[in-house]
């Protein structure tokens, strides 16, 4: 493998080139800020030891109506647990201002759009929203972050659910029809953060057609075999880094 220094320039000539790219991330991408992957093995095996069950049971409506406490107490404990942008998200932001690159997400941390970044695709939704079970209003994070065991719809008193999507719901299907035409028409595809593991946000990368895909995680993937580049090391610095090579390559021809 090429040395650091080297793919990092390489990363920067592809975004560069790229009118049309896009940034696939995943937890991967949050873990810089502090935010923990609920996903992975050992924050499961917490969660089971913390809450007497695993998130995969707890984040379910059938959940959230049987135990609505417990649910809201983990929501709240792993989904608002403080955070800030890290560079990643930044530099993802610069590169989105640039013309160069949108955004493409699994996470609900909202980051990417606190760090500057507009064209964002939230697959899995949204902390910032939530929506009212009974009059189907939706309010945004605060209305959540309250003393309350459990929150209630300030117009109706009914029950809020969060706007993550939940194990026994389906994504939006708009969304993920935008997602792959974004995919389609890409061409430069930066996997970042993510092991590809969830479904079907994993399947959307078969919709890319071209050859710039770079892969950028701490652990393989199944794309690293098809990658033009390979990263292992953290996502902020391989993006912060190819950014500030970018900027030394000379302003884009539309400025």
């Amino acid at each position: 493998m090429e040395d650091f220094k080297t793919r990092v320039a390489r990363l920067a000539a592809m975004l560069k080139k790229a009118n049309n790219g896009v940034l696939m991330t995943g937890a991967g991408f949050s873990t810089e800020s502090g935010l923990g992957d609920f996903r992975s093995p050992g924050a499961a095996e917490a969660a089971a030891r913390t809450y007497g069950y695993p998130p995969e049971r707890i984040l379910t409506r059938d959940f959230a109506d049987r135990l609505p406490e417990l649910f809201w107490r983990y929501y709240r404990e792993v989904f608002l647990a403080p955070a800030e942008p890290n560079p990643g998200h930044f530099a993802a932001a610069a590169l989105e201002k640039e013309r160069r690159l949108s955004v493409v997400t699994q996470n609900c941390d909202g980051l990417h759009q606190r760090a500057g970044s507009v064209r964002v695709l939230e697959l899995h939704g949204s902390i910032r929203e939530n929506r009212c079970a009974d009059c189907a209003k939706y309010f945004p994070e605060e209305v959540v972050r309250t003393d309350a065991p459990v929150p209630r719809c300030p117009a109706c008193g009914g029950t809020l659910l969060p706007g993550i999507v939940l194990y026994d719901d389906p994504l939006d299907e708009g969304v993920l029809r935008t997602a792959k035409a974004r995919m389609f028409s890409a061409d430069l595809l930066i996997v970042a953060g993510t092991s590809l593991s969830v479904y079907p946000a994993a399947d959307l990368p078969q919709y890319y057609p071209g050859r710039n895909l770079v892969v950028i995680n701490r652990t393989p993937t199944p794309l690293d075999g098809d990658a033009a580049l390979l990263f292992r090391e953290d996502t902020g610095k391989v993006l912060s880094a190819a950014l500030e090579v970018y900027k030394t390559l000379g302003r884009p021809a539309w400025m």
